[in-house]
């Protein structure tokens, strides 16, 4: 498909220096993530873990207590923040694309609504019946968020073709209808179960361990690397799908593509860290205004601010009120709800003009 895509300038900025800038963050806040926290740990001490680790050093300049820490709960929740801050972004970048509309999020298709549902099911019906698997919450918000996707795929279809606007608003309908299910199993739920309900809405990286990392590298993290490769076809898909369709694309098939990644992606995230809201929105829009709208820039690089962005959110929920932790969810609405606010306002502004 190369030389049919629309055709993008691009400045030595966007090149060379954003790109740089996002890796160089994303580092500085990787040494961030696995040194603070209720129990600190220099960087100096956690090369010595790493160099202890590989049976390169004996030195032993830390405490049992800090290598534990840093290699049980810091490292698999800082893998899993980047995997997911990624993931979710990426997620939201092709929705936008998909539907052309800037507004649009992994939430259209209604895949949030039906892991809350899954989720909210494991915690008021599954897990009193005797339940007991670590992995029941997971399992139930993924598929929750499997079906609520097939769904919608379902309805929007008008024999062998898929009708974006028909998408959208089954998607609409299944989060309704998976919103007032959710709120009847939340009426019916015991004040334990409430709290449980609640930590688990407001997102959370606390509970990470290498369990999660490995299922986040096969569901996320793979999918999301796949997601890289539709950026072209993004491009193309800004002609309109008639003469995308006439340049050979095979809008169908991408179609199912996307919103097949889109769950896997969104799924599995949700299942695993609860609802964390605005990644998937803002961080396309960021990527927009500093790369212009070529999706071969926009989707790689909201991998990289993706991961950035919601790891510094994680190392600031771990550090606002220490020596407790603050739910992720909390700090990603506090910042991307005033972000989208001033954004809408910089377009009315413009559109003024």
């Amino acid at each position: 498909m190369t030389g049919v895509e629309p055709q993008f300038k691009r400045s030595f900025r966007t090149k060379r220096v954003y790109p740089t800038m996002l890796v160089v963050g994303l580092l500085l806040l990787i040494c961030l993530s696995v040194t603070k926290g209720a129990l600190k740990i220099d960087l100096n001490e956690v090369l010595d873990i790493f160099l202890t680790q590989l049976g390169w050093s004996n030195d032993g300049n830390f405490t049992a207590g800090q290598q534990g820490v840093l290699i049980s709960i810091r490292l698999p929740r800082t893998a899993l923040t980047i995997m997911v801050g990624a993931g979710l972004s990426v997620a939201g970048a092709l929705m936008q694309g998909l539907f052309r509309n800037p507004l649009a999020d992994p939430g259209l298709l209604g895949v949030s609504s039906g892991a809350a549902l899954g989720a909210t099911l494991a915690i008021v019906l599954l897990l009193p019946a005797g339940w007991n698997s670590p992995w029941a919450l997971p399992v139930a918000a993924f598929v929750g968020a499997v079906i609520s996707t097939v769904v919608v795929m379902r309805l929007s279809q008008a024999g062998s073709k898929t009708i974006v606007a028909n998408m959208l608003l089954a998607g609409i309908a299944i989060n309704a209808i998976a919103g007032s299910a959710t709120g009847w199993l939340v009426y019916m739920a015991t004040d334990d179960q409430l709290r449980d309900l609640t930590f688990w809405s407001l997102g959370s990286f606390g509970g990470a361990s290498w369990s999660d990392v490995q299922v986040g590298a096969l569901l996320i993290a793979l999918p999301t690397a796949l997601a890289l490769l539709m950026s072209r076809a993004l491009n193309v898909m800004l002609l309109g799908e008639s003469d995308a369709w006439m340049l050979g694309l095979n809008i169908q098939r991408m179609k199912h593509t996307i919103v097949t990644l889109v769950c896997i992606i969104v799924g599995t995230a949700v299942s695993l860290t609860g609802m964390i809201g605005f990644v998937g929105l803002v961080v396309p829009h960021l990527c927009r205004l500093l790369f212009g709208p070529d999706n071969r820039r926009v989707v790689p690089m909201s991998a990289l601010l993706g991961a950035s962005l919601l790891l510094a959110a994680d190392v600031l929920s771990r550090l606002i009120i220490l020596p407790a932790e603050l739910p992720i969810g909390i700090v990603t609405a506090m910042v991307g709800g005033p972000f989208f606010l001033m954004l809408l306002q910089s377009k009315k502004s413009q559109g003024l003009r």
